[in-house]
């Protein structure tokens, strides 16, 4: 009968020491537990500007500028004019390259006689998005924009881009946002006179 009455009296105070011990131990539980170290970044406290140059092909460069570095670099397997068309559209000019070792394919779009993209195609046999993205890192900060497809960085004048599968992309923002806003009028302009064309029925 003791025994009875001392596992009825241990079913009632249970849940008062429950919650006793919730209020009273909880909190100092956590004392004891070791933090997870700080994520370290991999940029630096006063990264480098975006670049405009790879080697000696830089954004800005003329045309014949540009054939000769190509020439000159042992990186480009470049064959003169047979590597060079002119895109009438825009009186543009593009000059697409077979690379040696890391880069497979190098292409280079110029408007009035002048470099405002430089687009790099690696091999991904023999390098790796990681390397390439974390290199990146260490030199130039954190990319101000990272999805899936990309991850860019961009200086006022400047913007540079990783590429999925692997492609490393210098884009001259003044030339491209020039010829952005100039196909924009042009669209306008086709737009109204496709109306007034219609207008006239």
């Amino acid at each position: 009968m003791m025994k009875t009455h001392f596992f009825l009296l241990l079913l009632l105070l249970f849940p008062l020491l429950l919650t006793f011990a919730q209020e009273n131990l909880a909190p100092n539980q956590f004392e004891h537990l070791i933090p997870d170290p700080p994520r370290r970044s991999l940029a630096p406290e006063n990264p480098e500007a975006p670049p405009r140059q790879y080697r000696e092909l830089s954004l800005g460069m003329p045309l014949d500028e540009l054939k000769s570095a190509l020439i000159n670099d042992s990186l480009f397997l470049f064959r003169g004019d047979r590597d060079v068309s002119f895109l009438p559209i825009r009186e543009e000019t593009l000059i697409e390259t077979t690379g040696l070792s890391f880069i497979r394919r190098a292409y280079f779009q110029l408007v009035d006689g002048i470099v405002y993209i430089m687009s790099f195609s690696l091999d991904t046999r023999i390098m790796d998005h990681y390397s390439v993205f974390t290199s990146f890192i260490k030199k130039y900060g954190e990319p101000v924009t990272l999805n899936p497809a990309e991850a860019i960085w961009e200086s006022d004048d400047t913007r540079v881009s990783i590429e999925r599968p692997l492609t490393i992309k210098y884009i001259d923002k003044t030339i491209f946002n020039r010829l952005l806003e100039e196909s924009r009028t042009n669209d306008r302009q086709e737009l109204l006179r496709r109306e007034e064309f219609l207008a006239d029925f």
